[in-house]
């Protein structure tokens, strides 16, 4: 059975909502739990009648959001600490987190190590489309300085994350840039374009509304440029949300309107929201690392807990490492 450390006490909200979320997870799948953080806070939260597949593992230590990532390869008992190295010494399949993204992503990266062949890691996210299933966007955030082969390996990553978790057959790979041509773009980009062009699956340069109309399911590009995509997404979702709502709120038939428009809104809703999609698989280390936002809720939690799971399921690392070789060949 497939074991996943949960980092108990990371998020904004304390172990409440990881717990919360670790149990509806345990309702819907076999998994074992293995829960790190301060057991006397933890316990009390998970009724005895999971305990049977739940493991409770002390840390004394919490790295709280204002802390330094750096701190997290100094401080051994905290929980992110933890839960990282059982992943690192085999106990664990994967690790979840909704705490310290930087501390995370460090130390997947130096205690469970790159996959062989990795120069560095990426941190994938899933963009909601009208239609079809989300694109896979990455790097957001991990590296904001990137070289043409660091582009190149992360389309073979985001391709075999697709394949193997999202399993879309035939997917295809694009490049962000300011223009679809291939003139299009900075040297980095370029050398890129040139590079992948040698990939079956690669479509080519795409542009930033070209991650929502279904062209492609990969999008790459550097740290810097994906987290502010990333960002600017959420900011543009919420935006638009409030926008309607005020706008409906001024019109007593726009209420009436919004009443018979109840299943829309709910669905567009669902389609923004960052708990259907629980977390970002950090790809490129040994064993899965998935990174959740530091508001999770019971929800975002579960969904992540799902993402772990289906990636400890599959063949992903494997691939990743054929792919890297066929580029070396």
């Amino acid at each position: 059975m497939i074991n996943i450390a949960i980092d108990a006490m990371g998020g904004d909200f304390g172990p409440a909502p990881i717990c919360e979320g670790t149990i509806k997870a345990l309702k819907e799948r076999e998994f074992n739990a293995i829960l790190v953080g301060k057991t006397e806070v933890v316990r009390p939260l998970i009724p005895s009648r999971y305990h049977d597949r739940v493991t409770f593992v002390e840390a004394s230590d919490v790295l709280s959001m204002s802390d330094s990532a750096t701190d997290a390869l100094k401080r051994k008992e905290t929980s992110i600490y933890k839960a990282v190295d059982l992943v690192r010494q085999g106990y664990a399949d994967a690790v979840v987190s909704v705490g310290h993204s930087g501390a995370t992503m460090s130390l997947a990266t130096l205690r469970m190590g790159r996959l062989k062949g990795v120069l560095r890691p990426a941190i994938a996210t899933l963009m909601p489309r009208p239609v079809g299933t989300p694109a896979l966007v990455l790097d957001v955030g991990a590296n904001v300085d990137c070289k043409a082969e660091h582009l190149v390996q992360f389309a073979i990553m985001g391709e075999a994350y697709t394949k193997d978790v999202l399993k879309i057959e035939h997917p295809k790979v694009g490049l962000l840039s300011n223009g679809e041509e291939k003139s299009k773009g900075n040297e980095v980009t370029k050398s890129a374009y040139d590079q992948l062009s040698n990939m079956d699956s690669f479509y080519g340069n795409i542009e930033g509304n070209d991650i929502f109309n279904g062209k492609v399911n990969v999008v790459v590009c550097d740290g810097f440029v994906g987290n502010i995509l990333l960002k600017t997404s959420e900011g543009v979702a919420e935006s638009i949300t409030k926008i309607i709502k005020n706008n409906i709120r001024k019109s007593p038939l726009a209420i009436a309107g919004a009443l018979l428009m109840r299943r829309v809104f709910k669905s567009l809703k669902k389609q923004v929201d960052y708990a259907e999609y629980g977390g970002a698989p950090l790809l490129g280390v040994k064993g899965c690392a998935i990174i959740g936002h530091g508001k999770s809720n019971s929800k975002a939690v579960k969904n992540a807990i799902f993402q772990a799971i289906a990636f400890s399921d599959s063949n992903i690392n494997e691939d990743i490492q054929i792919g890297l070789s066929k580029l070396e060949n």
